[in-house]
């Protein structure tokens, strides 16, 4: 997403290995083992009226990818939870994104890396929309990636891991230039999996919500709480093997996740929907849910 402010100049504070530290002065070495080998595990967090939605879930989320990838986080989850209040403190953020971090540090150059210590930061920033208003309300475009999920016998796919987002900036830097929002990616088989960092929903017409099995890509914190959501109203939702033919007879697509929210899909490569009914359902359910309608209603009545 585009920026006007680059990330390492900003002012303000980053939760760095148990303190708070001058945004610009949280660094790591060059010669990290996290940035070379991609020893490194994250979060995406939204903050809605001062609260971080579903805290404790991305926490134990991150403890789980790190010990997916070989080592512990240094800090409780009880610990991470209270550092991640704090910097949000501190910033000032009532409504806005949080980025917690785990890494490999430098103590060990090489693929291997057992005694390298482990690094945690946690940074906070205002984001609105991950997609321009203009764009959701329409419906985002997507075309379909070159690139594809691999099998679990081949990356640590049900971890958040940094290494894992390779292939979805590939994806979505070819997409973006010719003209699209970002890519529909599917899996090693051929089967439709998810786009480059949201869950993807579809709907056929008959009111029922159908979703691909998560069984290569993350299962995630937004799509488990849409699921929870949409089956309280009533609504069915089918976790099954999705295939791309079956694209073009969808009346409804929207994304999900962390950053994205609830964002309708107008378009997958040729095949064009239209933002209907269930789609704004859910948008509005998630904005209940997470406590957006309510900031936003009263950040309008103060600008009254």
């Amino acid at each position: 997403m585009a920026t006007t402010q680059p990330y390492d100049d900003r002012d303000g504070f980053i939760w760095y290995d148990g303190k708070m530290v001058p945004w610009r002065d949280a660094k790591l070495h060059v010669l990290s083992h996290g940035l070379h080998y991609a020893s490194a595990v994250f979060e995406g967090e939204r903050v809605y009226g001062g609260r971080i939605f579903k805290l404790a879930e991305h926490t134990e989320r991150l403890a789980k990818s790190a010990g997916i990838l070989g080592y512990a986080l240094p800090f409780s989850n009880a610990e991470v939870d209270r550092a991640c209040e704090a910097v949000c403190k501190a910033n000032n953020i009532v409504d806005g994104y949080v980025r917690p971090i785990a890494w490999r540090g430098s103590e060990m150059m090489g693929v291997s890396a057992q005694t390298s210590r482990i690094h945690l930061a946690i940074a906070t920033w205002p984001w609105p929309s991950y997609f321009s208003p203009e764009a959701q309300m329409k419906g985002i475009k997507l075309k379909t990636s070159k690139w594809r999920r691999p099998s679990p016998e081949t990356a640590p796919v049900h971890a958040k891991a940094v290494g894992l987002y390779m292939i979805c900036t590939l994806s979505k830097h070819s997409a973006e230039n010719e003209g699209f929002e970002d890519s529909l990616m599917l899996d090693w088989r051929g089967r439709v999996a998810e786009a480059t960092g949201a869950n993807i929903f579809f709907s056929f017409g008959d009111g029922r919500l159908h979703t691909p099995e998560a069984d290569c890509f993350l299962n995630g914190i937004t799509r488990r709480t849409v699921i929870g959501l949409a089956r309280a109203r009533g609504i069915e939702v089918i976790e099954r093997v999705i295939m791309p033919d079956e694209i073009g007879n969808a009346s409804e697509v929207f994304l999900t996740g962390t950053a994205a929210e609830v964002t309708p899909v107008g378009r997958i490569d040729g095949h064009t929907f239209g933002v209907r009914e269930l789609t704004k359902l859910m948008m509005a359910e998630y904005d209940k849910a997470t406590g957006k309608a309510a900031s936003v209603a009263k950040k309008a009545s103060a600008a009254e």
